[in-house]
């Protein structure tokens, strides 16, 4: 068994925009080292990814989301989530992201507190937020991409790595 097994990995990317170039290659590599994925369990990215991890052969590990509520007034899930991926749905009471990713009422919180480390792949506010979360909480971070211009509105203190490569790399030195 990898050395990785049952690790939480919290993958963060567009809501919109799939990547599936990364994402896929990422949810892949994951479902191989036999890590846990969790994400928003939205479209996008978060959609891309819980698919190549769910479709990837494992012997263990399992796609987790965390699902947001429509509003503060109506608590019942947002439409569109969980994604169709998601093996473990986490509902919240958390209706907040995008440029309200860092407020109290948002799941944002709970995705960064919820895992080992952070992967994140471009995307745009909810993103950002995300990434600002994960240095304010002291997780491991890195900023997966091709393209650096594509991740530039992430904040510096995230190092950035282009290859999956790279991304092994920061996993494994999660052990040390």
């Amino acid at each position: 068994m990898p050395v990785l097994t049952g690790t939480t990995i919290a993958v963060i990317g567009s809501g919109r925009d799939a990547h599936e170039d990364l994402a896929g290659e990422l949810g892949a590599l994951l479902a191989h080292l036999g890590m846990n994925l969790l994400t928003g369990a939205g479209g996008g990215v978060m959609t891309s990814v819980s698919r190549a991890f769910t479709q990837a052969a494992r012997t263990t590990g399992i796609s987790i989301g965390i699902i947001p509520c429509k509003s503060e007034r109506d608590r019942s899930p947002k439409a569109g989530y969980p994604n169709e991926f998601i093996e473990l749905p986490i509902y919240t009471h958390l209706p907040y992201s995008g440029d309200l990713g860092r407020h109290d009422l948002s799941r944002n919180h709970v995705i960064v507190l919820s895992s080992a480390a952070i992967i994140a792949l471009p995307g745009e506010a909810g993103t950002a937020s995300e990434v600002d979360l994960a240095l304010q909480y002291h997780k491991p971070i890195v900023v997966y991409s091709h393209d650096h211009a594509s991740v530039k509105q992430f904040s510096p203190g995230a190092p950035r790595v282009s290859s999956l490569g790279e991304v092994r790399a920061f996993l494994y030195a999660l052990r040390a």
